[in-house]
């Protein structure tokens, strides 16, 4: 894998030679993380998650929990089906015919299972949209490995896949968090929004990883174009879910601690956080924000509204179009704020693999 592009280099030159001038793409394939859809799913489910990991059993139980506490059902998988459904609406209205198929990397439908069944359709070359706005380890690279790792296991006829760019400074993103957020502090009497806390949420990851990727940037920079869009203040950006070894650093501070450090200043008591480092609903966002960090707020005298995810936003929708358009029809791409669009290539040193020790993100 190099550049973004798995197994296509090969494919490019054949038509190239044909006497075409660009790539053609068949097929959209959303790509996500997966989640239980029972409880007899919830252990297998982690237990993939969790291979070749030094995450204690303990810890996996205590996470398994969680899920049972919804009743052994992921929210992941229904809000992937939302997207694609709409995402079908929107390319029936701009006319395109492009498939979209969905695969996972740790449950069904699997990745794997999934480019079987495109190639058994005839798929040759497909976009990628991995449902992660942000670039790290476990929000890119991982993914792209995972998709290679499914061709290899295909072997001849496996489908060539090929990512959309990261899309954390698209302007319609932005809007669509904006949106989620104002509707959020609507939520709060006029008279006290002004003063209410804004506090950005994302997943934590070890400094380690950190350290070798964008992903801390990148969150300043949608954390600071979606307060100026609401007209907010101030905002501070704080994490969640960590998951690895309690002697590990990782990315601080976690959103109780903030909590509490918010409970012993003077002022509003109003929070209204924004999970900006998911695009859905999902179990670390219903779980760890509306359940956990809930009930501290509760415990300490807070009031803590949460903003909804991006989900299926019309303007969010319509980004994913605008990405496809850019490597179909030869659309500009669009970035807001201080820097430009990414590329939609990866060098081979980007968001590198974690050291064997290092646990990255906790099941969804």
């Amino acid at each position: 894998m190099e550049g973004g592009r798995l197994r296509g280099r090969a494919a490019l030159c054949e038509i190239m030679k044909a006497g075409m001038s660009e790539l053609a793409y068949d097929a959209v394939l959303v790509v996500s993380f997966g989640g239980p859809e029972k409880p007899d799913d919830v252990l297998p489910f982690l237990e993939n998650v969790l291979r070749g990991r030094n995450v204690p059993r303990t810890r996996m139980l205590e996470v398994a929990d969680h899920y049972h506490h919804f009743g052994g059902r992921s929210p992941i998988n229904d809000c992937n089906r939302e997207l694609i459904r709409a995402l079908q609406a929107e390319f029936a209205a701009a006319g395109i015919s492009l498939p979209i198929y969905w695969g996972n990397r740790n449950w069904n439908p699997l990745l794997a299972d999934t480019l079987r069944e495109m190639r058994d359709a005839g798929v040759r070359h497909a976009l990628a949209f991995i449902t992660s706005a942000f670039s790290s380890y476990s929000g890119c690279r991982q993914y792209l490995d995972d998709i290679g790792r499914a061709q290899e296991e295909i072997g001849e006829g496996a489908p060539d896949v090929e990512r959309l760019r990261p899309f954390y400074n698209h302007p319609l993103f932005v809007q669509a968090c904006a949106e989620r957020l104002r509707a959020a502090l609507d939520e709060l009497p006029p008279e006290r929004r002004a003063a209410a806390h804004l506090l950005f949420t994302a997943h934590s990851v070890p400094l380690s990883l950190a350290k070798t990727c964008d992903y801390v940037e990148q969150l300043d920079e949608t954390c600071r174009l979606v307060a100026q869009a609401v007209g907010h203040a101030s905002h501070r950006l704080v994490y969640q879910s960590r998951s690895g070894p309690a002697g590990q650093p990782w990315l601080e501070p976690d959103i109780v601690d903030a909590l509490r450090e918010l409970a012993k200043e003077e002022g509003g008591r109003d929070v209204v956080v924004a999970p900006i480092g998911f695009i859905a609903d999902h179990m670390e966002v219903i779980y760890d924000l509306d359940t956990e960090a809930q009930h501290a707020a509760r415990q300490l005298g807070l009031r803590m509204v949460r903003a909804a995810t991006v989900g299926v936003h019309p303007a969010f929708v319509s980004m994913i179009r605008e990405l496809i358009a850019e490597r179909t029809q030869d659309a500009p791409p669009r970035a807001t704020g201080r820097f430009g669009p990414r590329s939609h290539t990866c060098s081979v040193d980007c968001c590198p693999a974690p050291q064997p020790a290092a646990a990255t993100h906790r099941a969804r």
